[in-house]
């Protein structure tokens, strides 16, 4: 049986890499390129559900941004032969809007919430018992003649994502029984996963061309299919539509990603952190302000990368320049004033 999808959120991309991305998108464990043990562990616990015929347990993925985790979820849909809803933390306002869809779904249904650390704390406190007891606790009226009806859910499959795990309450965290974290991929997960979605798009593309956007995806599926389409568009221009490892490197220079995948905010942040506050520590904050950006697409987006690749080490005054990161960029360490405490503003 094909999975049905209910589409409750609005999606901040245009149609044309939506349409892109669907294309892309694995359906099964089998064509999911990385996250081995998690494929293993979640196949393992959909198995055992289907054979109890029982619904899965909730599943709670983590990660940085792009590395599969709505992939992830539409493929447990697929192979749990589950109807899949969807919605995200910041559509979700009041109480209403997840009891409507609560006490919609079906036995061993799929509710999928992204950005789950942005929902309201009153929603989520009606999570509990509905993820718990599959039970909706319902306030009627206010005041000294409000009362609480219990309404009885049908079991159901909580997966939730989030690019920010430290946001989650512990309560909530408690309630699932699959934590899964996604890690960056490597370069030949990367090639596998490039030369995949050419094979699908039609695009000819050499084996060196491959590894190349590989190394320069900061390890991440969604930039590298970015890149991709990128570097397809100069080779029909150049190159008759093939992508050689020459073809890669010129397009990726001209838009300014590095050998090692750093493009011109990565590159900002660390120079504000070396020019500007002289290495660090120095609060996210003072760098957002710096740089021009948010705060909280610093976090999530560019932070964890340059903290997994050995540019920025996080310690409990703020953000600091590591050796690499002077290095990377050819700069050199300026001594430090006697009694500089960094500038940290968290």
């Amino acid at each position: 049986m094909k999975t049905r999808s209910e589409k409750l959120s609005p999606e901040a991309v245009n149609r044309e890499d939506r349409e892109m991305l669907n294309e892309l998108r694995p359906h099964a464990f089998v064509e999911f390129v990385g996250q081995e043990k998690i494929k293993t562990n979640v196949g393992i616990s959909i198995q055992s559900s289907k054979k109890r015929g029982d619904s899965l347990d909730h599943v709670l993925f983590t990660g940085p941004p792009g590395l599969g985790k709505t992939t992830l979820a539409y493929i447990i849909a697929q192979e749990m032969n589950s109807r899949i809803i969807t919605t995200s933390g910041p559509v979700l306002e009041k109480p209403g809007d997840i009891a409507g869809m609560l006490t919609k779904l079906e036995a061993r249904d799929i509710l999928f919430i992204d950005e789950i650390h942005r929902i309201p704390k009153v929603i989520e406190e009606y999570l509990y018992s509905a993820m718990e007891d599959y039970k909706l606790d319902i306030i009627i009226d206010q005041g000294p003649g409000a009362r609480s009806v219990s309404l009885q859910l049908e079991k159901f499959t909580l997966i939730g994502s989030t690019t920010r795990a430290g946001l989650l309450s512990a309560p909530l965290l408690d309630r699932f029984g699959l934590r899964c974290r996604l890690k960056y991929y490597n370069t030949d997960e990367l090639a596998n996963i490039v030369n995949r979605s050419a094979g699908i798009l039609n695009i000819k593309i050499e084996a060196e061309g491959a590894k190349l956007i590989a190394k320069r995806s900061r390890g991440t599926p969604r930039i590298a299919n970015r890149l991709l389409k990128l570097t397809r568009d100069l080779a029909f221009v150049k190159n008759s539509g093939v992508i050689t490892a020459a073809i890669a490197d010129e397009c990726l220079n001209n838009w300014e990603i590095d050998h090692l995948g750093l493009d011109e905010l990565d590159k900002k942040i660390l120079t504000t952190i070396i020019d500007t506050y002289n290495g660090g520590p120095v609060g996210l904050n003072s760098i957002a302000v710096s740089v021009g950006e948010e705060s909280g697409t610093i976090e999530e987006v560019y932070e964890p990368f340059l903290v997994q690749e050995g540019f920025i080490r996080r310690t409990s005054r703020g953000r600091e320049a590591t050796d690499l990161a002077y290095e990377h960029l050819g700069l050199k360490k300026r001594k430090k004033p006697v009694g500089d405490k960094g500038l940290f503003d968290h």
